[in-house]
């Protein structure tokens, strides 16, 4: 087989690898509070604390590229909590995490061409979470390589993001490697950033508070995910 033109593609997850939802953040937190083991503390006192957490958890990804996991969260908000507690949490987000039915031909075929695939979430909750989505789905046995942001120090757009996931996936050459993502900031601007080039994926209805500094222009656009294999095929 000939040596592709690209050699890895790797993906952002929320909004990218599932469709874009709409976040009630309130009915979150509400979640959160059930994972509280401090008995002294009000449910209402307790889910504006863990509100007011996650508002400086992804303002510290947003502006300094430093990650966090749930149990950050809590310290944070300065609570205690129980993770055998987070079922009710998990649960809320379970209809915002599937996989977009476009995906699985989509990897298969980049694949096929011999073009490794690869993800990269910014992401507070631990891998086992995302592997169990994918694993749901029927499509986890298709990715060569998946980094998420709570097990290392930094997140998109740091370039030391973009490399974990590189070396994840065996890719040694930024400039033969793609990056797809709805957010121009952490995704398209960060991805090229690092010397990647950037497919964006724009459906996605970014909160103003997570837009960056600066929006990437990228060097394709995917109107539907299965669009990436003709893009990249043509690269």
């Amino acid at each position: 087989m000939a040596t592709a033109a690209v050699e890895a593609v790797v993906f952002d997850w929320g909004g990218t690898l599932t469709r874009w939802h709409d976040v009630d953040f309130h009915a979150e937190s509400l979640a959160l509070v059930q994972a509280v083991v401090d008995v002294g503390h009000d449910p209402d006192v307790a889910r504006e604390r863990l509100h007011r957490a996650g508002d400086v958890i992804w303002g510290r990804s947003r502006d300094h590229q430093r990650s966090a996991t749930v149990a950050d969260l809590f310290v944070e908000a300065g609570l205690e909590h129980d993770p055998a507690l987070l079922a009710a949490y998990y649960e809320f987000w379970e209809p915002h995490t599937l996989t977009d039915p476009e995906v699985a031909p989509l990897w298969t075929g980049l694949r096929e061409r011999g073009i490794k695939v690869g993800v990269l979430s910014n992401t507070i909750w631990p891998r086992a979470v995302h592997e169990g989505f994918f694993e749901r789905d029927g499509v986890r046995h298709l990715i060569d390589g998946d980094v998420y942001t709570s097990e290392i120090p930094w997140t998109k757009p740091s370039p030391r993001a973009f490399a974990a996931a590189l070396d994840a996936v065996g890719a040694t050459d930024p400039a033969r490697c793609v990056y797809v993502g709805d957010r121009l900031f952490d995704d398209v601007w960060g991805a090229q950033n690092a010397g990647l080039r950037a497919i964006h994926v724009p459906h996605s209805t970014i909160p103003a508070s997570q837009v960056g500094h600066t929006e990437g222009v990228p060097d394709a656009v995917a109107h539907r995910i299965a669009d990436v294999l003709d893009i990249v095929a043509g690269w």
